[in-house]
């Protein structure tokens, strides 16, 4: 696969506490240089992120991220307050205490809301694999399906680990129609990408696939 290919599905991510405007500019410069999917950044600079790439690039943010546990109320109005901003897509992380207790119902409510919220703009709903057991994967493939949202995301990338190959085929088999995948947390290599790619994820949350095409570019043309 060419390293185009997969900067194409990847959502170049720089969701650092630490992260300053100068950061985001420059991942921004590169998402646009290496025509990434999109750059996904923490809802404080979407605003001027959004002014600085015009229609060049699109814009992704993280809502009730990364624990999940803020109430519906609270990330609706996170996300309206994003898309206004000039937000493209959105990233929000599931109430994983629910999902442990049972409480479906309350999940998938709150992820209508959001998807009502999101309009004809793309919904990403993180369930944070690492900390599901295998039946609570395949619920939230259910539940995610029923919503509309448009993907399910593995992980938020600041939990105890990342996507992995069996989590992205589980979700594969047991997805509906019309929900797409994004793998994101640990993807360090072009075979990590590939790999996650064949597999089925149609999005890459990672920064490393742009900073290996940055080294690599002088030998391979790119």
């Amino acid at each position: 696969m060419k390293i185009s290919d997969i900067l194409a599905r990847c959502d170049h991510t720089l969701l650092s506490q630490s992260a300053t405007w100068d950061d985001i500019k420059a991942i921004c410069d590169d998402g646009i240089k290496f025509s990434t999917a999109s750059v996904c950044i923490p809802a404080c600079y979407v605003k001027q992120a959004k002014e600085y790439v015009g229609e060049k690039l699109a814009i992704c943010t993280v809502i009730g991220f990364p624990n999940g546990y803020s109430t519906t109320a609270t990330k609706v109005f996170e996300c309206k307050d994003a898309l206004a901003n000039g937000a493209d897509e959105i990233d929000t992380v599931i109430n994983v205490g629910h999902l442990k207790a049972g409480r479906y119902g309350e999940i998938l409510e709150e992820l209508k809301a959001l998807k009502e919220a999101c309009g004809n703009k793309i919904l990403k709903v993180i369930i944070e694999t690492c900390l599901l057991t295998d039946d609570e994967k395949i619920k939230m493939c259910e539940i995610v399906t029923a919503s509309g949202a448009d993907y399910i995301k593995t992980s938020t990338g600041f939990s105890t680990s990342g996507a992995t190959r069996e989590d992205v085929a589980l979700f594969a088999k047991h997805i509906g129609e019309g929900v797409k995948i994004k793998a994101a947390g640990g993807i360090a290599s072009l075979k990590d990408a590939e790999d996650f790619i064949a597999l089925g994820a149609d999005r890459l949350g990672t920064s490393r696939v742009v900073k290996i095409a940055k080294n690599e570019q002088n030998h391979s043309g790119y």
